[in-house]
């Protein structure tokens, strides 16, 4: 895999090696590294700040500063929002005091002095000089990195206890929570992860939410074998250039999309509306009959089919026919959004699974262990937790994957992806579970916990499926090889399609999630809302 789409997630202690051989002991790296990750803090606060409300120009900082190379962070990502901010101001308490301070950390603190002058103090640590002031906008978290061993020294415990009872619009960790484990952790709103994703944060479900900072540890081709793997935007660059002149909607593949009820009729309808935005050619969507004329008029791009129905609603055994002959003309098929659980549309969905042979998307109802064991072709499952948990009986994922063969987007506040598929295409052998590799998703956030966030992200991997599996089949024209350390995507025997369908989705989505809370807020915004906002995630 190509380490600058899906950098690894490391242990503490891997992390700590990692560093120590990349750097060699050259503090002129280690200051270049330093510059990069607190111009790359800044960016991100600022970015993610906009989810907690405009107005920041006017800040409160609150750093809380340690003795290494996590506090110089911290204070070069104060210098930096200070730039920007003209009007804002800064407190920073030194954990340890301004004594402790190592070397790079120093020459961070003095920088910030003079780049600060009037907008910077330091407020003492047991003083009340920060607890009994108005509230911050911003707290920031540097005093542990990666290199934090239990138990928490008594005066960063007290900082941090004071700091957790402060009333701050956004709390943001340099790396680590400081103190992550104990009881008087930071209570990180957000964690930017420095260089690498920290195992620890991802596993122990309390660091907030997760952003990876690139710092160029892993380009030029380096990699670092891991298990668990970051996916970053750079999975993207294939779908934001120019198409060939000469492809035509064929080219792009056709997507059948079978689901909808009259008890669920909205989601197979945002199915759709996500799957015409994915770059797909062509979608056609069987649904109930009496559902088709109204859908046609809110998304007229897409085929619409009229399904007979049972007396509830769902759909009938008997329009089998209907999607028989046109089969021939798909690439995928998406089964289950708003479909119900009326055992004759399962058995109908048990046997499309069966017989269609082809890549094959499942969601909401149709994520049965039945319809599953009963598929024929590559498949892209896309449960959440509770889903996920019905089909696998209580497998880990990856040992699911492997038994099934099936490519699975596990949705939740990160969402993973894993595939028991070869580069080929075969299933990988049971005994090789252990070694499959999991896909986490840092994008989006509780934006997503909503009715609907699913069956957009449903719509957009099958849409995204069906282009692969075409390009697969009937490649436009042989791709030219990627510059060395370029973002391209990696090459096409590394990633099934419906892996890389399945990842591009996961990011696409999250993407979205994100552009549509920094817009809009985290409580007043729909889900088809994401949609508009896939254009611009290309764009940008």
């Amino acid at each position: 895999m190509d380490p600058l789409l899906t950098p690894p997630i490391l242990t503490c202690r891997q992390a700590a090696d990692f560093e120590k051989g990349f750097f060699g002991g050259d503090e002129g790296r280690e200051w270049s590294a330093m510059q990069a990750a607190g111009a790359a803090i800044a960016a991100a606060v600022a970015r993610d700040g906009l989810e907690a409300g405009h107005g920041w120009e006017r800040a409160r900082v609150l750093a809380l500063v340690g003795k290494g190379n996590n506090g110089g962070d911290a204070i070069t990502a104060v210098q930096t929002l200070l730039a920007a901010w003209p009007q804002a101001a800064a407190d920073l308490v030194f954990a340890f005091g301004e004594r402790s301070l190592k070397p790079l950390a120093a020459r961070a603190w003095q920088n910030l002095q003079q780049a600060g002058r009037g907008r910077v103090r330091v407020v003492q640590a047991g003083g009340a000089g920060w607890t009994g002031e108005p509230r911050y906008d911003l707290s920031l978290d540097g005093i542990f990195g990666f290199q934090f061993r239990p138990p928490l020294p008594a005066e960063a415990a007290a900082v941090l206890r004071k700091a957790n009872a402060l009333e701050v619009r956004l709390r943001a960790a340099v790396d680590l929570p400081s103190g992550l484990g104990d009881p008087h952790a930071f209570r990180a709103d957000f964690t930017y992860a420095t260089g690498s994703v920290k195992a620890e944060a991802v596993e122990q479900g309390n660091a907030g939410r997760i952003r990876y900072l690139d710092l160029g540890f892993f380009g030029g081709g380096s990699d670092v074998p891991a298990l668990d793997r970051v996916l970053t935007a750079g999975i993207l660059a294939p779908l934001a250039g120019l198409r060939p002149a000469w492809g035509d909607k064929r080219t792009y593949g056709h997507v059948f999309i079978l689901g909808g009820s009259r008890s669920y009729p909205g989601a197979v309808l945002m199915n759709v509306m996500a799957a015409l935005h994915s770059g797909v050619g062509l979608v056609t969507a069987f649904v109930p009959e009496s559902l088709a004329a109204a859908y046609a008029a809110r998304a007229p791009e897409a085929i619409w089919v009229g399904w007979p129905e049972t007396p509830q609603g769902g759909l009938a055994w008997e329009g089998r026919h209907l999607l028989l002959e046109r089969l021939a003309r798909a690439n995928a098929i998406a089964l289950g959004s708003g479909m119900a659980r009326a055992p004759e549309t399962l058995a109908l969905v048990k046997e499309v699974a069966a017989t269609a042979g082809l890549p094959v998307l499942v969601d909401g109802d149709a994520l049965q262990p039945e319809v599953i064991e009963a598929a024929a072709g590559p498949l892209l499952l896309t449960p959440h937790a509770g889903e996920f948990a019905r089909i696998a009986g209580g497998a880990p994922l990856r040992e699911y994957c492997a038994r099934t063969g099936a490519t699975v987007i596990l949705k939740g506040p990160v969402t993973r992806v894993c595939s028991g598929l070869t580069a080929g295409g075969g299933r990988k052998r049971e005994a090789q579970a252990a070694g499959l590799r999991v896909y986490h998703s840092f994008f989006g956030g509780p934006i997503l916990a909503r009715g609907g966030s699913g069956d957009v992200l449903a719509g957009l991997a099958a849409g995204q499926l069906a282009m692969l599996a075409a390009e697969a089949t009937h490649p436009a024209k042989p791709a030219l090889p990627a510059r060395e350390g370029s973002r391209a995507d990696p090459p096409a025997a590394d990633w099934p399609p419906p892996l890389r369908a399945a990842c591009r989705a996961a990011v696409w989505h999250g993407l979205a999630a994100d552009a549509l809370a920094q817009s809009r807020g985290q409580t007043a915004a729909t889900v088809t809302g994401l949609i508009d906002h896939f254009p611009a995630v290309l764009r940008r």
